[in-house]
């Protein structure tokens, strides 16, 4: 499949419109951008294997971390993996639906929950609901 960079920032933005909205308008001070792939310092940080996909990263203080301290700090970044997105999407549905799941589980970083709880919210999701 062969989408084109504005096509899939269109596609990030439509998965953070159809996100709950609580979450999205809750987001200070964070960028969401996306790249080709992660570069030598995300891989590192990320222990990324050889041959691993990394489909996003969050790279920040978490909300549940901030402090009285937190102020003049860069932003937060999040950022959105595009070839490795494709390369477990065969349609566009799949793709669209693999963006706004990346998309839920960095932000998810964001509010301070770990693999573990996030893994725990998504088999409560019946798979015709949308991320909450």
């Amino acid at each position: 499949m062969n989408v084109t960079d504005e096509e899939f920032d269109q596609l990030i933005t439509r998965a953070m419109d159809e996100l709950p909205q609580h979450y999205i308008t809750g987001l200070d001070n964070v960028a969401i951008v996306y790249a080709d792939e992660p570069d030598q310092y995300q891989r590192a940080k990320s222990r990324l294997q050889p041959n691993s996909l990394l489909f996003g990263l969050y790279e920040g203080i978490p909300l549940t971390k901030r402090g009285a301290g937190y102020t003049f700090v860069l932003p937060d970044k999040i950022t959105i993996f595009k070839n490795a997105i494709l390369m477990v999407s065969h349609t566009p549905e799949q793709l669209f639906e693999q963006i706004k799941r990346t998309l839920w589980h960095e932000i998810a970083h964001y509010y301070g929950l770990n693999h573990d709880e996030i893994h725990e919210r998504e088999r409560r999701i019946k798979p015709e609901e949308p991320l909450q």
